[in-house]
């Protein structure tokens, strides 16, 4: 039975209110290290920060169970990260962990297919709406890159209009580093909830547009309709409609965001809770659209390694065994409920967005020095409460999560809040104001 530690219980191991940040010796000297031989760590000092975030930070995890981790210093958080939304069960699920390890066992990539990849490939197929075929592949950037080689094959068309993040491959790249030359000029990107936006985008390029390509959900919530809306759109001007789900997959419903907004589209793209955190992924969708994948280069070796495959049939099976969908809604309901409550009470300027599996929160002043301090002082209170929470990222609930650790995380940010107010009081007094 997991116990869950209370707020005293986090306040010792981690520090007292408004204490400084947890000891976190081993993970700068870790940091040091890795920042000579490692070119990731060039990016950020960590994945809790960005680029510019010079505060120390818990980099390197010693081991993870269930909703919490460990660091190398020994501190110990409860996590709504959890890799980035990858870990939906629990860290280290033992039903997940023992699948995988049965796996590893016969060989991880013995040359030839198993029959077990047609097994998830046929679960997948039952379990979203609309797939009558499917793709596996080992990353979410790998399956939107392929969704987008498809929908181009099969449409003849070059152009793909997009919204939101789709990984890290060329024609979406956030980043123009190292980009050939020319390889976005059929690349655009149109606002989310804004019909009359993108009929624009399309009328613009009529008989061009290979795909809509888009989150079915980021921090702004659908309109009612607009999803469907987008599909007809699309299909009106000839395009394929294309889900990118790889982060709402199997948090919404068990049939991802088709499900539970009740739309089809003719593409899918599925990861990281579809495997609570190993590495694989897929396209779903219509069946004489996948029939084109002869016809792009796509190939990975690893798609078909049987660890991602046994973890995601393990975790698939779990989730519906565990009616653990319903656990992610009512935890993320009981978070977002408390931390509204908690901003009101504090009186400081939070908006708490999202849909309740995958929450998020922005701090809402006006000026960008004053929304960074706050951010800053936030994080810093909730980290050294022993609280993992994302500064730019969505927060996400687990099915080994319980109420007590919503209890926690919930008294962590009101004294995150807190912390903000009188912090910002203070630096508006030292400023005159």
């Amino acid at each position: 039975m997991r116990n869950s530690p209370s707020s005293q219980d986090l306040t010792q191991r981690n520090g007292s209110p408004g204490s400084e940040v947890p000891p976190l010796g081993e993970s700068m000297r870790l940091l040091e290290r890795a920042r000579r031989v490692d070119a990731s760590f060039l990016l950020r000092p960590g994945v809790l920060a960005g680029p510019d975030d010079s505060n120390p930070l818990p980099v390197f995890a010693e081991r993870a169970a269930g909703a919490y981790l460990w660091d190398v210093d020994g501190n110990r958080y409860l996590d709504f990260v959890l890799g980035f939304g990858s870990v939906v069960l629990g860290h280290a699920d033992p039903v997940v962990t023992e699948a995988v390890r049965e796996e590893l066992a016969r060989g991880v990539s013995p040359t030839l297919h198993r029959s077990r990849q047609i097994e998830l490939v046929e679960t997948l197929v039952e379990t979203i709406p609309g797939a009558e075929m499917a793709l596996l592949l080992r990353s979410g950037s790998d399956a939107c890159g392929a969704a987008v080689r498809l929908a181009r094959a099969f449409t003849g068309r070059p152009w793909v209009l997009h919204s939101g993040y789709h990984g890290w491959h060329e024609w979406c790249a956030p980043r123009p580093g190292g980009l050939s030359p020319g390889v976005q000029d059929y690349v655009a990107s149109f606002r989310y909830n804004d019909l009359a936006a993108l009929d624009d985008a399309l009328s613009q390029r009529p008989g061009g547009v290979a795909c809509v390509f888009m989150l079915p959900v980021d921090t702004e919530i659908p309109d009612d309709g607009y999803l469907a809306a987008v599909r007809e759109l699309a299909h009106r001007h000839g395009a394929l409609f294309v889900l990118d789900d790889v982060r709402s997959c199997f948090r919404l419903a068990m049939g991802g965001a088709p499900e539970f907004f009740g739309v089809r589209a003719d593409l899918v793209t599925l990861s990281k809770a579809m495997a609570n955190g190993h590495p694989i992924s897929a396209v779903v969708g219509r069946r004489d659209v996948l029939e084109a994948t002869p016809r792009i280069s796509v190939s990975s070796p690893f798609s078909r390694s049987g660890d991602g495959i046994a973890a995601a049939l393990a975790t698939i099976r779990a989730i519906r065994d565990r009616s653990a969908i319903d656990i992610l809604w009512e935890r993320g309901r009981q978070l977002v409920e408390g931390l509204r409550a908690a901003v009101a009470r504090q009186r400081v300027a939070v908006d708490v967005e999202g849909l309740p599996p995958m929450p998020s929160q922005r701090f809402t002043h006006c000026d960008e020095t004053d929304r960074k301090r706050a951010e800053d002082i936030f994080y810093a209170e909730t980290r050294a409460r022993g609280v993992l929470f994302h500064p730019s990222h969505h927060w996400f609930t687990c099915a080994a999560m319980s109420a007590d650790d919503i209890r926690v995380a919930v008294d962590a940010a009101e004294a995150g809040y807190a912390a903000v107010r009188l912090g910002m009081a203070g630096d508006g007094e030292r400023r005159g104001r």
